[in-house]
């Protein structure tokens, strides 16, 4: 049997994240990992543990109008072209999709060619790519008992958590920081790409309404798109706060790890992450998709006791304002949400993806599953 594994994934943070973790726990146990991915992951996937990584022509076909859409079916269907050939050379044993629509050519590749498939959703709702290969695949590993599936769906389904990287169990290790009488309180925010506009917006007009004596105490470390950097920068330079603000941080596990508070928005890698490294969060989902994944999943942290979710649609700097001070002047009650998220956080999902990836390849090499087997939904 091959030991060589295909991880693919779409090019975000998002999807890259727990494929990096999965990659280094498969890699522990002898395999040898390429990854297929799209242009987006030189921004994330740079050190990304793979032997060698393959850019895909991939498209979303949806909310582009009839010639949007044919144009997104003619590159996926290039990108199935060269998946196809990708398959041919490196022969892998597994296909792993970790969800955006360039995981379809490869993963729809390895199945035409006999390969067994996986896809991992990370969300509390399937996603688009995944929804479309989901019928299609050997197996579905799932991240929460949140996630609904059809009954057809869920006789193959199992569940694994979210793959977080090594940097964030090395996070899950610091014990949540003393919340001293007249001490400092740790604040993080970050947006990811397509949510630091808002929180550059609303948070420091938040900060600014904090009572003198309690934002005199606050230490905040924020993630700002570069062309907010000075305006937001002024702000709190006119509070006279000490800030660090900056458009990615390399060290986010290390940073959540040192918060008392994180105020964020609701991937599902956020998620997961705050929950095994064990911080009390406020969230504010990400409006306007249209699964709503985002408040699915900062509902399985709520719902858990470990933080509090917060609609952009009816926020401002005032409302924030008093929901940022009601927490940081309660102690108690931080503590308490930092032990129910620890409780909540599975740190060991990328081995239990990896105990799946050798399932399911042992299963393939004695013939019981393979690309075809998942035609008819059948589960094992």
């Amino acid at each position: 049997m091959t030991r060589t594994v295909l991880l693919c994934a779409g090019g975000t943070g998002g999807h890259l994240f727990p494929a990096e973790a999965a990659a280094k726990a498969l890699i522990a146990r002898g395999w040898r990992v390429e990854l297929a991915t799209d242009h987006r992951a030189r921004g994330y996937g740079a050190e990304f543990p793979a032997e060698a990584i393959h850019i895909v022509p991939s498209a979303t076909p949806s909310g582009r109008g009839i010639a949007g859409k044919a144009r997104a079916a003619l590159k996926l269907g290039g990108g199935l072209v060269r998946a196809l050939r990708l398959i041919g050379r490196v022969k892998p044993a597994v296909a792993v999709g970790f969800g955006g629509y360039p995981t379809v050519p490869p993963i729809l590749a390895a199945r035409m060619r006999g390969v067994p498939t996986i896809v991992h959703d990370q969300n509390a709702v399937l996603g688009r790519a995944n929804r479309f290969l989901a019928s299609r695949v050997t197996r579905i590993a799932t991240a929460t008992t949140a996630l609904k599936l059809s009954p057809n769906l869920a006789a193959k389904a199992v569940l694994t958590g979210n793959p977080v990287r090594p940097a964030v169990r090395d996070a899950a290790r610091v014990p949540y920081p003393a919340l001293d009488d007249g001490g400092a309180l740790r604040l993080l925010v970050f947006g990811g790409s397509q949510g630091a506009r808002f929180l550059s917006d609303v948070v420091p007009e938040a900060v600014s309404r904090l009572r003198p004596e309690l934002r005199g105490r606050l230490m905040l470390v924020q993630q700002c798109r570069p062309e907010d950097m000075d305006r937001v920068d002024a702000i709190y330079r006119g509070l006279n706060l000490e800030v660090r603000l900056a458009p990615f941080f390399n060290n986010l596990p290390a940073l959540i790890a040192e918060s008392h508070l994180v105020l964020s928005r609701a991937g599902a890698s956020t998620v997961s992450e705050l929950a095994v490294i064990g911080r009390p969060a406020i969230m504010i989902p990400l409006p306007g998709a249209i699964d709503q994944d985002q408040r699915a999943n900062a509902q399985t942290l709520v719902t858990a006791g470990g933080g509090w979710m917060l609609d952009e649609r009816t926020l401002d700097g005032r409302s924030l304002a008093a929901e940022l001070g009601a927490l940081l002047e309660d102690p108690s009650r931080l503590r308490r949400a930092a032990a129910a998220s620890k409780a909540a956080g599975v740190d060991d999902g990328a081995e239990r993806l990896a105990d799946l990836v050798e399932e399911v390849a042992r299963q393939a090499a004695r013939g019981k599953v393979g690309g075809a087997a998942a035609s008819n939904g059948a589960g094992a």
